[in-house]
C-alpha cells in the first residue's frame, strides 16, 4: 500500500488533468458526507459558485429502456438510461450469497459486468445488479431496495456516494439515504441555504465520476458494513494508483444508508494495488 500526495498527471485522453483533480472529483461526495465542511468554509468571493436550488424530480422519470451506450474516461462501457435517475434491472434473489458460503464477503453482485450493469445517472457512473439491487427508483429519483448482504451494502455505498457527487443539493437523498447527525444535517442545510451546494454538477466534474474498479467489505454485521471503494486514478511515476475511500453503511428501515464520519480528516488513501479486492 502506498500513500502519495496529489502528484502526477493523467495519461489518458486529457493529459492536462492532474491526479488531484481526478481524485477530488471522484470523492467529491465526501465533502457532503462529512458535514460539508469544505463547502461551508469556501470563499464566497468567487464567481463560479453554483446555485443551491434543490434538484427537481427526475425529468422523464416514467421512461424506460436505454439510449446508445457510451464509454467513460478509461474507455469502459457505461449505459445511458432513458430515465436519468437510472433503470433497475430484473432481480434474481437466488443469485444472492448466503453467510454459509466461503465468498460471502468477497463475491461481487451479479450483473454488474454485463450490459446495463453500470449506468450514467445524473452524469455519474453507478452500479445496478441483477441479484442485490437496487430494485426500484422511486418518484424522487432515489435508487432503493438493496439486499441485506455485503454485496447490497457495496452497491448502496457506490450508488449513494456517487449520486451525492453529482447532485450535492439533493436534500431528499441526503435526508433519506444518509444517516446524518443533527449537527451534520444543520451544516448541510446551512450550506444549502447559503447557495454553496450545486443542484447538479457540470459535465466538467461528472465526467470524472467513473465506476470504481473494485470494492472491499472490511467488516460486516446485520446492522453495519464497512466498505471501501477503489477509484482508479492515473499512472503516477510508472505506477497505477487508486483512491481508496472507506464508507460506513448502516442497515435501517429495511435498506442501507450511508453514515457520515464525524472526523474532519480524509477517509481516503492512495493504494498502488487492489489485489485481494473484489472486482465489480
Amino acid at each position: 500500500m502506498t500513500e502519495k500526495g496529489a502528484a502526477g498527471s493523467y495519461t489518458g485522453e486529457d493529459r492536462s488533468v492532474s491526479f488531484g483533480v481526478i481524485v477530488s472529483a471522484a470523492v467529491l461526495a465526501l465533502i457532503v458526507v462529512v458535514g460539508v465542511f469544505m463547502y461551508v468554509g469556501r470563499d464566497d468571493s468567487g464567481d463560479d459558485r453554483a446555485p443551491a436550488s434543490a434538484p427537481s424530480p427526475a425529468a422523464g422519470s416514467d421512461a424506460t429502456g436505454f439510449a446508445a451506450p457510451e464509454v467513460d474516461l478509461f474507455g469502459r462501457r457505461v449505459d445511458v438510461p432513458n430515465n436519468p435517475a437510472g433503470q433497475p434491472l430484473p432481480q434474481d434473489p437466488s443469485q444472492q450469497k448466503s453467510p454459509s458460503e466461503e465468498d460471502w464477503l468477497t463475491a461481487g453482485p451479479a450483473g454488474t459486468t454485463e450490459p446495463h450493469g453500470w449506468q450514467r445517472v445524473y452524469g455519474a457512473s453507478v452500479p445496478f445488479s441483477t441479484s442485490d439491487g437496487p430494485t426500484s427508483v422511486d418518484g424522487d429519483g432515489l435508487a432503493v431496495g438493496y439486499s441485506h448482504t455485503p454485496q447490497g451494502a457495496a452497491l448502496a455505498a457506490a450508488q449513494i456516494t456517487y449520486r451525492l457527487n453529482a447532485r450535492p443539493a439533493d436534500r431528499g437523498l441526503y435526508t433519506r439515504q444518509v444517516r446524518a447527525s443533527a449537527p451534520q444535517l444543520a451544516a448541510y442545510d446551512k450550506a444549502l441555504d447559503a447557495g454553496k451546494l450545486p443542484g447538479q454538477q457540470p459535465e466538467r466534474i461528472t465526467r470524472y465520476l467513473v465506476a470504481p474498479d473494485a470494492f472491499r467489505v472490511e467488516n460486516y454485521a446485520d446492522d453495519m458494513a464497512i466498505v471501501r471503494l477503489a477509484a482508479r486514478g492515473p499512472v503516477n511515476d510508472g505506477k497505477q494508483l487508486w483512491a481508496a475511500v472507506r464508507l460506513v453503511m448502516v442497515w435501517e428501515g429495511g435498506d442501507w444508508r450511508l453514515k457520515p464520519t464525524e472526523s474532519t480528516g480524509s477517509p481516503t488513501e492512495y493504494v498502488d494495488s487492489i489485489t485481494g479486492w473484489t472486482r465489480w
